[in-house]
């Protein structure tokens, strides 16, 4: 994904055609910035690309990503489907009006309470985790009804990826591995039932992955197995759902690949593949969340300050933390950054940008040459659009940033800032 900003005659950033500077004049900061328009291109290059001429596809969006009512409605408007994994996810895409016929519920530890929701509000599709999970909804599902179903299956494959977030270790908590001969039996079980309506497989490798062959062997892996399926238990898959995982850019060791060239490819590969296996092409589905909306976020935060230690190391102090940026704490993530009011300024200088949190791992960026900062700058980090509104808490009680969608020139408020009598909602005095 191209970048869809640009530098004005002040020397200020501009997201999606609005200074930032009069972002932060509206909406205060530490602020959350989605480029809408880039999210829309975005979803169009894999609605564009994921098409072949034999073989059906289906694009979902992955909504752990980046999820609030106005992005369900967004993916709804741009005819994508949607992927929930918890009773909040699915709540928000039901209330957004999102279409439920086109949700798939996820996740590995349903409970019985968000296994009831998605029953009783019609979700389109429930993917079987396991056992267990098999045996809990058989229980719950009306004895007339029928609910299309898939299984999450674990072929196996090792991504070169964070150990985090690889998903397909024989270890891994997701899913049933293809070879365990228990997941025959399994299978049988879930296309023998009543109430179910068996369409095929689940299955996902892990997430920033940069390697068109890692996708290409979870492809041709799966198929062997629905063809063993065939073959043994003589069940025809008709879906094959191979999950997201596709890299972003964040600096400049990230080396996507293009989505235009790969996306028709791996269809091709899939059907020929299908070929000489014997067997009828599946429909295809895939889930990008990442890589649809990962650049198309900046954060910005105000510079209060900077400290050269004893030590020699340089902190720039902002007003965010990793209260809503834990990626670098989690996952050792990197990130680029710029000052977005001296956006052509020479940098000078290596910092380590921090922030409130009272904690030494409260780490922005480890390492980033900057011009030398100064009290109330602009400090802009890019491609932050994935896994940060998300994964945002209220460690230390911080409060949770805005959320402004921008485009041509315009802002709309999609999540107001936290106030400090949201952190009290919830709490219950002790009382005398």
């Amino acid at each position: 994904m191209s970048n869809n900003w640009s530098v004005n005659q002040l020397n200020h950033l501009e997201i999606g055609e609005v200074d930032v500077l009069e972002l932060v004049k509206n909406y205060g900061t530490p602020l959350y910035v989605m480029d809408e328009s880039k999210i829309r291109k975005q979803c169009k290059t894999f609605l564009n690309g994921f098409q072949h001429h034999i073989v059906k596809t289906e694009i979902i969006y992955a909504s752990k990503a980046f999820l609030n009512l106005s992005m369900c409605e967004l993916i709804k408007e741009e005819g994508l489907s949607l992927d929930v994994v918890s009773g909040g996810e699915m709540f928000t895409a039901i209330h957004s009006g999102f279409p439920v016929s086109k949700i798939f519920f996820h996740g590995n530890n349903k409970s019985v309470e968000e296994l009831k929701m998605a029953l009783e509000h019609r979700i389109g599709t429930i993917v079987i985790d396991n056992a267990d999970e098999f045996n809990r909804l058989s229980l719950l599902v009306e004895k007339d009804r029928k609910i299309r179903v898939m299984l999450r299956i674990n072929p196996g494959i090792d991504a070169h990826t964070h150990e985090y977030i690889r998903t397909t270790k024989n270890d891994s908590k997701f899913g049933v591995s293809i070879f365990d001969p228990k997941t025959l039996f399994l299978i049988q079980l879930i296309h023998n039932h009543p109430s179910f309506d068996f369409v095929g497989f689940h299955s996902h490798i892990g997430s920033q992955i940069f390697e068109e062959n890692s996708f290409k062997e979870l492809a041709v892996t799966n198929l062997k197995y629905c063809a063993h399926i065939q073959k043994q238990l003589g069940i025809e898959v008709k879906e094959l759902n191979l999950g997201g995982g596709f890299g972003a850019h964040y600096t400049n060791e990230d080396h996507p690949f293009s989505l235009e060239t790969f996306l028709p490819k791996i269809l091709d590969t899939i059907h020929q593949e299908s070929i000489g296996l014997g067997i009828k092409t599946p429909k295809i589905l895939i889930e990008p969340g990442r890589a649809i909306v990962a650049e198309a976020g900046y954060t910005l935060y105000t510079i209060s300050g900077t400290k050269e230690t004893f030590g020699g190391k340089n902190f720039v102090f902002v007003d965010g933390s990793m209260a809503d940026h834990i990626r670098t704490a989690l996952y050792q993530a990197k990130y680029n950054a710029s000052l977005g009011n001296r956006m052509m300024d020479k940098v000078e200088k290596n910092y380590t940008v921090t922030g409130k949190a009272c904690e030494t791992g409260d780490i922005i960026i480890k390492d980033i040459m900057l011009p030398i900062p100064k009290e109330n700058d602009l400090l802009v980090v890019y491609s932050t659009g994935a896994y940060h509104y998300s994964m945002s808490s209220n460690y230390n009680r911080l409060l949770k940033p805005a959320v402004v969608f921008a485009s041509n020139g315009k802002t709309k408020l999609v999540v107001k800032r936290e106030t400090y009598q949201d952190l009290l909602r919830s709490d219950i005095r002790l009382g005398k």
